[in-house]
């Protein structure tokens, strides 16, 4: 078989059948530890509800469920805001990926806000409701039981966009805002969710479906890195089928992508039209319940996390926040990773709790 050389492509009939025998044995390995694997859990943090509109709870993590965990020693209430298109766990989905516990072990009293399940009684919510009504009335509560003027706010993509909303109509009721691979300008050149977006007719879409599916929404995600996220993982899973931790690891991953709430359909239309479609950050026309949206009432301090190989939140998407807002004092900070590394990663644990933290810090005073 040496006559063959490793020819053109690299292998030769020898290495070929080598791997094919490596590939069944991880194959027959991984039937041995599928047995092992039970229902992947999520969530590494203990929390209780603090507060409920309807279908919308608040949660407050608690820290001193932590093996080396205390109580929280800042002093103002910090609200993590998610996106509508993904589960709110994603912030702490393990207890060796979590960004909230990263935050709670530096002492933050940390709050998340979970948007349920819509269903067809939710098909006429609109952006008002969320951004007003929801996020509103979290952070009302929020005020009233620390009684404060204004608490510290973390948008994460859509719920970024939600929370820059909220700070410019409310911002006597924000302290410090935190966006986090959140879109600001939707029409970057690289922008490929927007520029698919900007040429659907959202209200034949919507009259349509009435709520938009969740497999719709995952569908046009996946389909932005189709053999990276249709083939290429799966083939990678079949290197760690005998190992059980990462099997697992693997597993929660994508019961997260896939535990995907519909999408309420007025809100949703409003949401391509105002921000995919008409760029209302940068261009003006953003109408929440009759009353527009000027970044430039954001005075509070800003601080923009974005990632740097983001595929659905470009850096230059984010990074258009600098010019639009009011605030004389915004900072930025990149992080090297993507969309979802930016909360799971190894590096992520190790930077983005403490830098949120330390500028968190510096502002308390």
């Amino acid at each position: 078989m040496d006559g063959f050389g490793n020819g053109p492509l690299g292998f030769t009939p020898q290495s070929l059948a080598e791997e094919s025998l490596r590939f069944q044995a991880k194959l027959r390995a991984g039937l041995d530890t599928l047995h092992q694997v039970h229902d992947i859990d999520y969530g590494a943090t203990a929390r209780e509800e603090v507060w409920r509109d309807g279908k919308v709870v608040l949660y407050r993590f608690r820290g001193h469920t932590l093996p080396n965990g205390r109580a929280p020693t800042a002093k103002v209430p910090l609200l993590i805001v998610y996106a509508l298109v993904n589960r709110p766990y994603m912030v702490d989905l393990q207890a060796d990926k979590s960004l909230v516990r990263g935050l709670l072990e530096r002492g933050e009293d940390v709050f998340v806000l979970d948007w349920g399940y819509p269903d067809r009684s939710d098909r006429y919510l609109e952006l008002e409701d969320y951004i007003q009504r929801y996020i509103g009335g979290a952070i009302d509560h929020l005020r009233a039981e620390y009684r404060l003027d204004a608490v510290n706010l973390l948008g994460i993509c859509q719920g970024g966009a939600f929370s820059l909303c909220h700070a410019a109509l409310n911002p006597h009721k924000v302290r410090n805002l935190i966006t986090m691979v959140t879109p600001v300008d939707f029409h970057t050149s690289d922008n490929m969710l927007g520029n698919w977006t900007r040429g659907l007719d959202v209200d034949l879409f919507v009259d349509t479906l009435g709520n938009v599916p969740a497999d719709v929404m995952n569908w046009c995600y996946l389909t932005l890195k189709p053999w990276r996220l249709f083939v290429q993982k799966y083939v990678g899973l079949v290197d760690v089928l005998d190992d059980q931790k990462a099997l697992e690891d693997f597993l929660r991953m994508e019961k997260w992508i896939f535990d995907s709430p519909d999408q309420a359909g007025e809100a949703f239309r409003q949401f391509v039209k105002q921000f995919y479609q008409g760029n209302g950050f940068v261009k003006g026309g953003i109408d929440i319940g009759g009353r527009p949206v000027d970044l430039r009432s954001v005075d509070m301090p800003v601080l923009n996390i974005y990632a740097e190989q983001d595929h659905l939140v470009p850096p230059a998407s984010s990074k258009a926040l600098a010019d639009l807002v009011g605030t004389g004092d915004y900072s930025e900070l990149s992080f090297k990773g993507g969309h979802i590394g930016i909360y799971v990663s190894s590096r992520a644990q190790r930077e983005v709790p403490s830098a949120i933290h330390e500028w968190l810090g510096a502002r308390s005073r």
